[in-house]
């Protein structure tokens, strides 16, 4: 009895870890508006160790999910957040950015985007997982991303399942609730700082903030 116990367990381990490593671009479906935030601990590319936990109890977070060094609509989007920053920051909220790539190649992210704000590793996917945005890209997506882009996948994750997260972005305001997000499987549509501003403005920045929106 307890072999075909440990049998059973064994198949439904094999067959959960199958199902999130198999998973296409349409499963994933990003936690909603008004869920509670899965809280995190994750290193960034000095190996410091960011804990969302801490972090709200003095801010708002903006938390963006992005694919990789390598991917130029990526450092497109990042770059753009970094040129408005200041305007961010200014609603009280704090900018961090999440992949699934090790923090010595956090560093090219940060060089390619000249991003200042935090850049998190994302450890075996738990975190994407977590928001429910990862997947398994297809072969042509894979030889285009790893050869043609030279994100070389296997390398820079922390294994060689090569998934990737679908690019999001969730405000999660200090109870822990995501109060918006941005999510689209299609990697081209992210959250511009426009859109980022409004959903601030709308989820509790002071008077003062609003006044420096209105004239953005």
């Amino acid at each position: 009895m307890k072999q075909i116990l440990i049998f059973l367990t064994l198949i439904f381990m094999i067959t959960t870890l199958k199902s999130q490593t198999d998973r296409n671009v349409q499963d994933a479906q990003g936690l909603g508006v008004g869920a509670d935030a899965p809280l995190f601990r994750a290193l960034d590319a000095d190996s410091n160790e960011f804990s969302l936990s801490e972090t709200l109890k003095e801010q708002t977070v903006v938390l963006i999910f992005y694919r990789g060094f390598w991917c130029p609509v990526c450092n497109k989007h990042l770059s753009a957040l970094q040129d408005s920053l200041k305007l961010i920051e200014e609603t009280g909220a704090k900018v961090i950015a999440i992949s699934p790539e090790k923090p010595e190649y956090l560093d090219k992210m940060a060089q390619k985007s000249g991003a200042e704000f935090t850049l998190l590793y994302d450890e075996d996917y738990k975190i994407a997982d977590a928001y429910d945005v990862t997947f398994k890209p297809t072969s042509m997506q894979l030889f285009t991303y790893n050869t043609l882009l030279g994100g070389k996948l296997k390398k820079t994750h922390s294994d060689e399942s090569q998934r990737l997260p679908v690019p999001a972005t969730f405000i999660i305001n200090q109870k822990g609730i995501i109060v918006w997000r941005q999510f689209n499987p299609d990697y081209k549509k992210r959250a511009s700082v426009d859109d980022i501003l409004k959903a601030l403005s709308r989820n509790g920045v002071s008077q003062q903030n609003k006044n420096i929106l209105s004239a953005y």
